[in-house]
């Protein structure tokens, strides 16, 4: 009979739900993962993105693959967390989104805007073109790797702030 291994993920806890939470307020680059619908296979691009209480948003251009692709399939995956500048980078925190992508409506864009610019000011030269909508990517779930033998199932409610929590506002890119 095979000797069955222990599962190497560990239970939720809160200092694992706040370091998901941290990684994806301080996120301003990440890997988004689609399928291709030509091929149905991966594809990975990187993206800028923004989040809002445990709900990354990206603007995206119509004329990008990865947006043909989330228009034929919303599902994704989105990698955030960078090494730090010493050691191992597979030892250094990284969460990984299991999302749905979906249009942001029409009436929310002035405050998506806005926020937006805030968080990636260099944005100005584009947000505005016909081409460029935002795109929020609604988590499903994620799995966090905190770092050597510190892996993690979440949901979507562990990646939202706390009822009563103050707003975190990340500082904004340097411009």
């Amino acid at each position: 009979m095979e000797e069955r291994r222990p599962d190497p993920v560990r239970p939720t806890d809160d200092e694992a739900r706040a370091l998901a939470r941290r990684l994806l307020a301080e996120a301003d680059h990440a890997a988004l993962g689609v399928l291709d619908p030509e091929t149905g296979g991966p594809h990975v691009t990187r993206v800028a993105v923004a989040s809002a209480d445990g709900v990354p948003l990206t603007l995206i251009s119509s004329l990008s693959h990865h947006t043909a692709a989330l228009r034929a399939d919303p599902r994704c995956s989105l990698l955030v967390g960078e090494p730090g500048p010493r050691g191992d980078p597979l030892t250094h925190p990284r969460l990984t989104l299991l999302a749905l992508a979906r249009p942001a409506p029409p009436d929310e864009r002035a405050a998506l805007r806005a926020l937006w610019l805030a968080r990636h000011p260099k944005a100005r030269l584009y947000v505005d073109f016909a081409d460029f909508a935002f795109v929020r990517l609604v988590p499903s779930g994620a799995h966090l790797n905190g770092g050597f033998g510190r892996a993690y199932r979440l949901g979507p409610a562990d990646l939202r702030d706390p009822p009563g929590a103050a707003l975190r506002q990340p500082p904004p890119a340097s411009a």
